[in-house]
């Protein structure tokens, strides 16, 4: 752990406790999920039911069209709006237009989880910024991360309301480097992007605070884990945390989850999908 790091620890969390009292689901926030092209609908519904297990009270998932049936029978708890997508099946970068009344109702947009063409996605970020509301917080993950170099003029926007989640590949490419080292890289990324940054781990805000998170494994490292990881984060910040304690709420389920199941399963033989049922229970002894 890094020394000038503080440790996430359950008394911490616990000195930010999140009120579990809501008359109703829309006391709990709405968050939307934008990703999901033809072939990884999956994604997204990670993603959104993530953002549901740590308290969200309602969510939309914007999907591919032709996927959009699927993913609203898959998941019955959330709404659904199909997006225009090119060929191949990935979303279009003018299905913005398509989300103005979703965008402009949600507390939270996570936008990236299932997005498979950069070219799209850029456009895509860009219609959707002008649509959110000054109050809306944005999580960006995956191919939302791998195009935001260069859209200074989007995520700008979005200062101080804005979480990344971004893995070893994305942070580099955020600071135009081949590769890096996460600790230090995450800090740096916080700063150049004024936003909240969560990855390996690792959580920074842009005015300087630095977190860890003493758990984790490398069964984390799984098809579908970031996705999981961004909608708990998306699902706190629902429940009006702010965005620091939200990536440290979020990041330290989403690990101790993780160290669980690799102690009921196996290190590398647990499933992204498996951390949606852990997620709850750590939850609620961290709560009780």
């Amino acid at each position: 752990m890094s020394t000038h790091a503080e440790p996430v620890t359950p008394a911490l969390l616990r000195g930010w406790q999140l009120s579990t009292e809501a008359a109703g689901k829309d006391d709990r926030g709405t968050v939307l999920v934008v990703g999901g092209s033809r072939r990884t609908p999956g994604a997204a519904m990670l993603t959104g039911l993530a953002a549901l297990r740590t308290g969200a009270g309602r969510l939309t998932l914007a999907v591919a069209e032709s996927a959009a049936v699927a993913t609203a029978v898959a998941v019955p708890e959330s709404g659904v709006v199909g997006l225009p997508e090119n060929a191949a099946g990935s979303v279009r970068g003018d299905a913005a237009k398509v989300l103005a009344a979703d965008a402009a109702a949600a507390d939270v947009v996570v936008v990236g989880p299932g997005l498979d063409d950069a070219a799209e996605t850029a456009a895509l970020l860009t219609g959707l910024a002008p649509l959110l509301p000054r109050e809306c917080t944005v999580v960006l993950d995956a191919y939302a991360l791998g195009v935001l170099v260069d859209l200074a003029d989007v995520y700008q926007q979005w200062d101080g309301r804005l979480v990344l989640t971004p893995n070893a590949v994305e942070a580099a490419r955020l600071l135009g480097q081949d590769d890096v080292d996460m600790a230090a890289a995450i800090p740096r990324v916080a700063r150049k992007y004024r936003a909240v940054v969560t990855g390996q781990g690792v959580i920074a805000d842009p005015g300087g605070g630095l977190w860890e998170v003493p758990a984790g494994n490398a069964g984390l490292g799984t098809s579908g884990s970031g996705d999981v990881l961004a909608g708990a984060v998306g699902g706190f910040l629902a429940r009006k945390a702010a965005p620091a304690q939200a990536a440290c709420w979020g990041t330290y389920l989403h690990a101790t989850a993780g160290d669980r199941l690799a102690s009921a399963i196996g290190p590398l033989s647990f499933l992204a999908r498996e951390l949606l049922d852990a997620v709850p229970q750590v939850l609620a002894e961290l709560t009780a």
